[in-house]
């Protein structure tokens, strides 16, 4: 459950990290939103590093689901655009993507 926890966090780096860059290329935000947004993204790095799996590609893949669900939460509380049903139909499958990726038991 460790793992989850990492998950989420690392999701909000990435998120906050890429969406610095968004506002900076896309919404003419000025360019010191690039530092706390390179900030984020280390903060994202280290924290994929602290999950519980033996192999990096693993961990990775199951983080996919994660950052799907995040994003589309993202987009609800601080872009303003309510997920429609299509989004959270995908979020689900790719969350329950993740759980299998993430607790199933693979041989070492």
């Amino acid at each position: 459950m460790k793992s989850i926890l990492f998950y989420c966090l690392a999701a909000l780096g990435e998120i906050a990290g890429c969406y610095a860059f968004w506002g900076w290329l896309r919404l003419g935000k000025p360019a010191w939103w690039l530092l706390p947004g390179i900030a984020s993204l280390i903060v994202f790095a280290v924290l994929l590093t602290r999950i519980d799996s033996d192999a990096a590609g693993r961990a990775y893949a199951a983080y996919g689901g994660i950052y799907i669900a995040a994003s589309l939460l993202w987009l609800w509380r601080v872009e303003g655009v309510r997920p429609d049903a299509w989004d959270l139909a995908g979020a689900a499958l790719c969350l329950a993507g993740m759980a299998v990726i993430l607790f199933a038991p693979h041989r070492a």
